[in-house]
């Protein structure tokens, strides 16, 4: 999960997970402690969220599936409890947009490098593409979806 402030990256939180019944799941309460404290500290902000729309590929197993779409749904529901206006975006959108159709997960963090100077110091290794990731379709996001409002 990425921020941005003003266009700027702020926090970024590794999806948190917690053991249930040996499987891992995201852990809720700490998205929205998370959520939480960024509201907390940029009050009168406009916040709104993005969730990548993914699907199962082709060859996942049904419970891999079901535990993948079990996980947007939970982040769905999170910000619609709290009240968070929230869009999806396909990956082949946002990945569009920036030029990374069919480049190696790697080219997703090069470019946020770039883009986001600021935030080398939690890029700097190559398993770090998920947060580039997030940057990146934070920054899709603010860009197509904000009629002129403050997004933190």
């Amino acid at each position: 999960m990425a921020t941005l402030i003003d266009g700027v990256p702020g926090p970024i939180l590794d999806m948190p997970t917690v053991d249930v019944d040996g499987w891992g799941e995201v852990d809720c309460r700490a998205v929205v402690l998370f959520v939480r404290e960024q509201r907390a500290a940029h009050p009168g902000a406009y916040v709104s969220a993005c969730i990548e729309k993914v699907g199962a590929r082709p060859g996942d197993g049904g419970t891999s599936a079901f535990r993948f779409g079990q996980t947007a749904g939970k982040l769905q529901a999170i910000f619609e409890v709290l009240g968070i206006p929230t869009t999806r975006v396909i990956p082949a959108v946002w990945k569009r947009a920036y030029g990374l159709l069919k480049q190696d997960k790697d080219a997703a963090r090069q470019l946020a490098l770039r883009r986001f100077p600021s935030a080398a110091p939690l890029l700097k290794r190559k398993k770090d593409d998920g947060r580039a990731d997030a940057l990146l379709i934070a920054r899709h996001h603010d860009m197509i979806d904000w009629d002129g409002k403050q997004a933190a």
